[in-house]
């Protein structure tokens, strides 16, 4: 076999190779997708709901500090409002989306500014991301780069690894640990692009609703200031239609 010959033989055995594992990978991501969707369709939050959200913040050498939002969310539609109730000095500070447009509100100077997803809530480990329950989150952001069996504790969990392919997650890789038995997150690890653990978060507490699972608590840790976390806490948790007002920039300038 020539030289040329031996080049094109070895490029076509290549591709066949290339389209082979694509092929053989596709199933896999899908699987992986589907299991990850699969837990988001176990959690309760569908259609129109509210709720409050408080905040534990820990530091160390620094006293607790809390805060409270009300969140106002409508799953499917990619809008949500969210203002702060708690401490009194910030009371009213807001964030809003509708779409692709995130704006964040200063009660003070009674201003809209444009915002991003990937902000943190005050001193806290939390992004506004978090606060979301967006719907179609995942294909529309991430592919698949590992997907295998684990056991997490007591459970036996999907461990699927993900890496973001927009501009819109927070961080650049995360691995979601998720329960075989009853499809739920227990926990989320968030990494750099360059493979550095940035943020853990754990999903210790589930109630089961009318509407679903919640997870009423979680904890998330910051592994690059060791001793560092947010304990999340939901409650006054309600389905109940919201009026489309709410979700509108002068919503929040009538709060103050």
């Amino acid at each position: 076999m020539n030289i040329t010959r031996r080049i094109i033989f070895t490029a076509a055995v290549a591709i066949l190779c290339s389209a082979l594992c694509a092929a053989g990978t596709e199933p896999e991501a899908d699987r992986a997708f589907g299991i990850i969707e699969a837990a988001d369709d176990q959690l309760a939050y569908k259609g129109d709901y509210s709720c409050t959200v408080s905040l534990i913040v820990e530091k160390p050498g620094k006293p607790k500090e809390n805060l409270q939002y009300k969140m106002f969310e409508r799953i499917g539609k990619n809008i949500f409002t969210m203002v702060q109730i708690f401490p009194e000095a910030d009371k009213g500070v807001g964030y809003m989306r509708d779409g692709d447009n995130i704006w964040s509100y200063d009660p003070i100077s009674r201003k809209f500014s444009h915002s991003s997803l990937k902000d943190a809530l005050g001193d806290s480990d939390m992004k506004v991301d978090d606060m979301s329950n967006e719907d179609n989150h995942w294909r529309r952001n991430y592919k698949v780069t590992e997907f295998r069996e684990e056991t997490l504790g007591k459970y036996q969990v999907w461990a699927v690894k993900i890496e973001a392919t927009t501009n819109s997650p927070s961080y650049e890789i995360s691995e979601l640990f998720i329960r075989k038995d009853i499809p739920l997150l227990l926990k989320r690890c968030d990494y750099s692009a360059s493979g550095r653990l940035m943020r853990t978060i754990l999903i210790p507490k589930y109630a089961k609703t009318e509407k679903g699972y919640v997870g009423y608590q979680s904890i998330m840790r910051d592994d690059l200031n060791p001793g560092e976390q947010t304990t999340q806490i939901v409650s006054d948790l309600k389905f109940d239609p919201l009026p489309d007002r709410i979700f509108t920039k002068a919503y929040l300038e009538g709060l103050n």
